[in-house]
């Protein structure tokens, strides 16, 4: 195991009816005017937002709403953002939604104390401060109430890029499984997927000896497989919702990451999926995730044949471990096909004739890539080729 400091200072409120105290935690945490940040009208129509509205009043909490955050943030809202709160004095962001809107509101709360362009943090600048954030979750998946990362995208090119700092890591978040219990399947499943991702992102390593760190990545992948056909077929199964929203965050605060070597590459490749045809993040990982451990696969026959036999329950063959790791994949495949989600372009409503485009935003020229595999532009064009 490697040596590491974690850090993972937000304060979690879990369970029913918990975000009619958020305006308690936005006072604890210094809030006085706040940037009530949301998504679609989904929120207003559920009687979320009243009920947030009605918590922050009784705290004498004034607040400016900036609604309408898209899957996939633009960079445009967070412009118009940042110009808000610098002209309101705005000192707290209130996100309320998903993933999304907790990235928009990261993007929003680095670019009001900084000078230049907040995209800079997106472009390998480390953010230094950022205004404080807090989070009502509507939405298991991203992990992003628990984490230091943001994701946007700029509308001029449609990149897709990422930020990290410790800055960003939300005050508080609230984490109410009712709230989830509306979602479709499909935005569930790929939540789920995502959730799945964030797990073998963090699994998939060139570190020895990291027992501990494993047998969590696999507790989590064995929840999401008992717990994904459940609320499919029950969606208002709370205690199927609370593993999977209390997994969403424990994946993604780095918990099960720590000590070891990590690889986000099929994250990256995805990115220019989502970017490109404004699919859900969830679905672009389902069609590149197994894509990607085909294409890796030998250079650890072992650590695939292990997840194959601890996760999805496949038997060892000793002599040919290979044949186990290749049904460990088949398995994760299977098992996104029964929870609805796509497994190929055809399917996402991607096209093959886009993957030199695909390569290309991703810039990444003759360089490679780091994490389990390096991987050159050639290497990426070839698992794109393996999802088709």
């Amino acid at each position: 195991m490697e040596n590491f400091n974690f850090y993972s200072p937000t304060e979690f409120i879990f369970g029913k009816e918990r975000e009619n105290e958020c305006g308690q935690y936005v006072r604890k945490f210094g809030g006085s005017k706040i940037l009530l940040h949301y998504g679609s009208n989904s929120a207003k129509k559920s009687g979320l937002l009243d009920r947030v509205k009605l918590s922050l009043e009784k705290e004498n909490i004034a607040y400016i709403e900036l609604g309408g955050v898209q899957p996939n943030p633009h960079d445009s809202l967070v412009y118009k953002g940042i110009e808000i709160c610098k002209k309101e004095n705005i000192d707290f962001i209130l996100a309320v939604g998903g993933g999304s809107v907790i990235d928009s509101s990261k993007a929003i709360a680095m670019g009001v104390p900084y000078e230049g362009d907040f995209w800079d943090f997106y472009s390998g600048k480390s953010p230094k401060k950022a205004l404080p954030i807090g989070t009502i979750l509507t939405i298991a998946a991203a992990g992003s109430e628990g984490s230091g990362d943001s994701v946007i995208t700029k509308e001029n090119g449609m990149l897709k890029r990422g930020a990290s700092g410790d800055c960003i890591r939300p005050k508080f978040s609230i984490l109410n499984p009712q709230l989830t219990c509306t979602l479709p399947a499909y935005q569930t499943a790929c939540g789920v997927t995502d959730i799945m991702a964030h797990t073998f992102e963090r699994y998939f390593t060139n570190t020895k000896e990291v027992e501990i760190t494993d047998r969590l990545c696999e507790a989590i992948l064995l929840t999401m497989i008992k717990e994904a056909p459940r609320v499919i077929a029950d969606p208002s199964n709370y205690e199927a919702r609370a593993n999977i929203m209390w997994a969403g965050m424990v994946c993604h605060n780095n918990i099960v990451g720590v000590g070891r070597e990590q690889d986000w590459n099929s994250h990256r490749i995805e990115h220019e999926l989502s970017a490109l045809y404004d699919c859900a993040h969830g679905a672009g990982l389902a069609v590149i995730m197994p894509a990607w451990m085909e294409f890796v696969m030998n250079h650890d026959i072992m650590r695939f044949a292990q997840v194959a036999t601890r996760v999805w329950g496949c038997q060892m063959d000793y002599q040919h471990p290979e044949i186990t790791a290749k049904e460990g994949i088949n398995a994760f495949r299977k098992f996104l096909s029964s929870i609805g989600m796509p497994t190929n372009f055809k399917e996402l409503g991607a096209k093959g004739s886009d993957i030199p485009k695909l390569v290309e935003n991703l810039g990444l020229g003759d360089g490679l890539t780091g994490g389990f595999v390096h991987l050159s532009s050639k290497d990426i064009e070839k698992i794109y080729t393996i999802a088709l």
